[in-house]
C-alpha cells in the first residue's frame, strides 16, 4: 500500500479479522518518525456476525480506541458497519499513538465468520 499523506484521514491498512476464534489480530503499525491519530474503522462481514464482540486500541490496552463493539447489526456477507468514537455535547477523547505502538483489534466473543475484512482510517503527524 502506498503511505499514507500527513495531515489528511486515509486508509492505513486492509486486514481480514477472524470473528469465530477469541484472538487479537494487528491492524496497524505505527511508523518511525510520526505519531498516528485513528480516526475509524470499517467492518465488512463475511456472513452473519450474530453476537460478535470485539474491541480496539493499542497493544496491552486493546480497549483504549473503543471498548466493547457488539456486531450483531451484521447479518449478511457484505454488511457494513463503521466503528468509531463518537462526538456529542462533551467532547470525546481520542487517542494520538505513538511510533512503533502496534494498533489491534481484539475479538473478545467470537460466534460469527473467519473472513471478516477491516479497513482502518486514521492519519499520520511528522514529529
Amino acid at each position: 500500500m502506498a503511505r499514507a499523506k500527513e495531515k489528511v484521514i486515509s486508509l492505513m491498512s486492509t486486514t481480514t479479522v477472524d470473528h469465530s476464534a477469541i484472538a487479537a489480530t494487528t491492524l496497524y503499525t505505527v511508523p518511525t518518525g510520526f505519531r498516528w491519530i485513528p480516526d475509524h474503522v470499517k467492518v465488512e462481514a463475511a456472513g452473519d456476525e450474530a453476537a460478535t464482540i470485539v474491541s480496539l486500541g493499542q497493544v496491552g490496552a486493546l480497549t483504549d480506541f473503543l471498548g466493547n463493539q457488539t456486531l450483531s447489526i451484521l447479518d449478511a456477507q457484505y454488511d457494513v458497519v463503521t466503528l468509531q468514537p463518537i462526538p456529542n455535547a462533551t467532547p470525546v477523547l481520542q487517542k494520538s499513538y505513538a511510533a512503533g505502538t502496534v494498533f489491534q483489534v481484539n475479538v473478545t466473543t467470537a460466534v460469527g465468520n473467519a473472513a471478516n475484512t477491516y479497513y482502518l482510517f486514521g492519519n499520520l503527524q511528522a514529529v
